[in-house]
């Protein structure tokens, strides 16, 4: 995998639009205001706009080629150093006709976002590029009040250094409660905490097990099978398979099908472990979990697969940040994750 060059302060970053286009919608363009100040004040970046990131979500849904036009003019801009998504959605795969991939692979630079963005996640592991997996700018830079100190933590050690993160912990509180973003005044209320009393759950394994990353959100990746973007089978060897899930809360029937569609192409009988974000709102909590194993355990027959659960990553806050090809390992014993190499150099 190529690897990027660390942000510094000073960095310009792109802002993207490439899937739903409301950054630049009257009633939702405030969060995009706030997110952009807190990149520049915290993060010390300088954010710019492309062309299209602003042009609303109406004429972003009509253009797809534009969405993927200013992904690839950020991409050859040799100025910016790092491209930030704004927020996911659900048609990003449009942009695949669009998409050059010897653009990608031959100015590499940061890439981050995820939910509906997992689509350029796979775009850029086709080209051979290492991203991240971690907040929008919508979403996790513009928090209600002010950011995640856990958040800002990973995004510091992630991105700004060339050194491996190390152990990524359990964050000591969590929320999905939705205010609406259309009342600008909500803004204004910190989302309600809850303790993270659970941490980490091994559901099976023993041992360190130790591979590098691929996944993303697990309704998103079930739109790629098919595509030029899926992985052909031997790509998924010693990889540790990291699946999360939306706000749209898929039902445990839903997760079932989709882990058999994977057991099918004998994902299961590749991958080293797999790591699962925390269920957005805990809905489904330990419903999911006799999903998982009823597919994988029972039915693929991998009960010596290690699955560590409930994870800070995706669809939940505060979040860690997960770099696409990197080495990562986990330790059953402790019930332990680290990212044990760096995504940037």
């Amino acid at each position: 995998m190529i690897k990027a060059e660390k942000l510094k302060r000073g960095d310009k970053i792109a802002a993207v639009s490439l899937s739903w286009g409301g950054a630049g919608d009257k009633k939702f363009n405030y969060r995009y205001r706030i997110g952009k100040k807190r990149i520049e004040d915290i993060f010390g970046l300088e954010v710019v706009e492309m062309p299209n990131t602003l042009k609303g979500s109406e004429y972003l849904y009509q253009n797809p080629e534009a969405r993927a036009e200013d992904l690839m003019n950020a991409f050859e801009n040799k100025e910016i150093k790092a491209i930030f998504s704004n927020i996911g959605g659900d048609d990003t795969l449009r942009l695949l006709p669009y998409i050059d991939f010897d653009i990608i692979k031959n100015n590499p630079k940061i890439f981050m976002g995820y939910s509906d963005t997992t689509v350029n996640h796979f775009m850029c592991y086709k080209a051979g590029l290492t991203s991240f997996y971690g907040p929008s700018i919508l979403g996790e830079f513009a928090e209600n009040v002010e950011m995640h100190d856990y958040t800002v933590e990973w995004l510091k050690k992630s991105l700004f250094t060339d050194s491996a993160p190390g152990k990524i912990y359990p964050s000591q509180n969590w929320t999905s409660q939705f205010l609406a973003w259309d009342d600008q005044e909500n803004s204004q209320i910190k989302r309600k905490m809850a303790e993270n009393r659970k941490g980490y759950e091994l559901l099976q394994g023993e041992g360190k097990v130790k591979g590098g990353l691929i996944g993303g959100c697990i309704e998103v990746l079930d739109w790629l099978r098919g595509t030029v973007l899926w992985p052909e089978l031997d790509e998924w060897e010693d990889k540790i398979l990291f699946l999360e899930s939306s706000e749209d809360k898929p039902s445990p029937d839903y997760i079932r099908w989709y882990l058999r569609a994977m057991a099918a192409q004998g994902v299961f009988d590749k991958i080293k472990a797999l790591i699962i974000a925390k269920p957005y709102a805990e809905k489904y909590y330990e419903e999911y979990k006799v999903e998982y194993l009823r597919v994988i355990r029972d039915e693929a027959g991998r009960d010596d697969l290690p699955i560590l659960y409930n994870l800070n990553f995706g669809h939940t806050a505060p979040m860690c940040i997960l770099p696409y090809g990197v080495e990562a390992e986990i330790n059953c014993s402790d019930r332990s994750f680290a990212i044990t190499e760096s995504g940037t150099v």
